[in-house]
């Protein structure tokens, strides 16, 4: 049986992949630790997880708005003018299923087919493959450590052409950890304004910030490059709520309103009572966030000091995130090799762990 061209298109998740091989290996009994998929490994709070369990015992258990319960766009509408600097209506706001959720609805609202997207590699597994699937066309922009695996304004033209649409902007990034400076966005900005660019701005990370680094939304800028910014958030990562499917897309109201219209013909809502919990997430106490936060910033040190130890191996210091991007071309290996031999090794030696040597 045929299938349809864009299915076609598709390239697997090699992310999902090496996750799924990870999860066999622990099944098996071995002492894995898996670094493939981007999954907080701390318990949600308590806070939200009762919330969202009073939601269930009082029947909160039927179809909400599409957009969302008002009382949790409310909640991000909130959030979005006290940490972001951005005067979003609650309107203005679609609750979706996950932050990628988000991306999905946003390119499919605004990219036509044939329409190019700029994505700044390295770059999340999903950014060119949702792209496809709405009938545009990724054009990667790579990056180096030099810059901080950060697109330049001259490299914005350079790769612009008369199909572009848009850039996809991830700061703090997958799988970088680069962070953007406030600097660097306004010229971003400021080529996005010039050229009459959209730009889908990813900040899924921006409560996961290291050392002296600031998160700025691009959008915040003025009231001219709001209206060209899709800004996308969630709560999976900073509360550690990945598996609620809970994301949400602020937009300008032309936009908003039919991502509105598409998600209710789509998914419809996103699960009720996991959205008392989000609304817990940013009404209730917040030092849970603060709290996974500094153990992250241990683990980051303490990943730096091991990498500093492997001469074969380098990598620009993360401002933000969770991850750490690793340069092992000194090795020779791709990086799907370079894992399996990991995984191979751990196999083989289950009582001592891995070792690089430098």
């Amino acid at each position: 049986m045929e299938i349809s061209e864009r299915a076609e298109k598709l390239s697997p998740s090699l992310t999902l992949a090496i996750d799924a091989k990870a999860k066999a290996m622990k099944t098996e009994g071995l002492d894995v630790i898996a670094f493939a998929a981007g999954e907080p490994d701390f318990d949600t709070p308590e806070h939200i997880k009762a919330a969202a369990m009073g939601s269930l015992d009082a029947g909160f258990t039927k179809y909400t708005p599409a957009a969302g319960i008002p009382e949790l766009r409310a909640a991000i509408s909130d959030k979005l003018k006290a940490d972001n600097q951005l005067d979003y209506d609650p309107s203005q706001i679609i609750v979706t299923c996950g932050a990628k959720h988000a991306c999905y609805n946003a390119l499919l609202a605004s990219i036509n087919p044939g329409d190019e997207v700029l994505i700044p590699a390295p770059y999340w597994t999903s950014y060119p493959e949702m792209v496809k699937l709405v009938g545009g066309e990724p054009v990667i922009v790579p990056t180096t450590a030099e810059s901080g695996y950060k697109i330049t304004p001259d490299q914005f033209l350079e790769y612009m052409s008369p199909l572009t649409k848009m850039l996809i902007l991830n700061s703090p990034g997958n799988p970088t950890g680069a962070v953007y400076t406030e600097n660097e966005l306004a010229a971003l900005a400021d080529v996005a304004l010039d050229e009459d660019m959209l730009i889908l701005s990813d900040e899924i990370y921006e409560k996961l910030i290291y050392d002296d680094a600031k998160h700025v939304s691009i959008a915040s800028f003025s009231k001219d490059i709001y209206e060209q910014v899709l800004t996308i958030n969630g709560f999976s990562k900073p509360y550690s709520m990945t598996g609620w499917r809970l994301g949400y897309v602020a937009a300008p109201k032309n936009i908003a309103a039919k991502i509105e219209s598409l998600q209710s013909h789509s998914t419809s809502n996103p699960t009720s009572f996991a959205q008392k919990g989000a609304w817990a997430a940013y009404k209730g106490p917040q030092d849970c966030v603060s709290d996974m936060l500094k153990e992250y910033s241990k683990r980051r040190a303490r990943v730096c000091e091991i990498l500093d130890g492997i001469s074969s191996l380098s990598y620009v210091k993360p401002m933000g995130a969770f991850y750490f991007l690793v340069d092992i071309s000194a090795t020779g290996m791709t990086s799907s090799k370079f894992a399996q031999r990991l995984a191979g090794r751990r196999k083989s030696r289950r009582r001592s762990r891995p070792r690089l040597r430098g």
